[in-house]
């Protein structure tokens, strides 16, 4: 099993989406390991995209995520990195293929309604920039009929 996390985007939570995102992933067959809400401080946001600081879009990109609050997802299943990128679908919503998050529900390339670990390394980084330990839980997914 893999772990990896999203981010479902003040875009998306100030037009209640977050049922629907998070679904997408529980659909899946990905399971929830944790799940907050919170609004992050500018610095919060500049300390959690710390390796973007030298892009241009940096100042843009912190002031949004700042802008409301987010909900931070802590998600594990088979492949779940990988999984989680192909549901998103492309940053940019125009190159989105039909069905994702992001041609769904996506307003434009910033707000873009969600965020997802792209590898390992930063998933590693971005769990625990969000949950202690002691906030993932571990459990068997039952198995559900629709």
């Amino acid at each position: 099993m893999e772990r990896t996390f999203i981010i479902v985007k003040p875009d998306a939570v100030t037009r209640g989406l977050v049922g629907k995102i998070v679904g997408m992933f529980e659909d899946a067959g990905l399971k929830i390991l944790g799940m907050r809400m919170l609004h992050m401080t500018k610095a919060e946001a500049q300390g959690f995209y710390h390796v973007h600081k030298e892009r241009p879009f940096f100042d843009s990109l912190t002031d949004f995520m700042s802008s409301a609050p987010i909900v931070a997802v802590a998600l594990e299943g088979p492949e779940a990195i990988s999984r989680v990128r192909e549901i998103m679908g492309a940053t940019d919503p125009k190159e989105a293929a039909e069905g994702t998050i992001r041609k769904l529900y996506a307003l434009d390339k910033e707000k873009n309604s969600c965020h997802g670990s792209d590898s390992i390394e930063s998933m590693l980084t971005e769990v625990p920039y969000f949950f202690r330990d002691l906030d993932l839980c571990d459990y068997s997914r039952a198995a559900t009929s629709k």
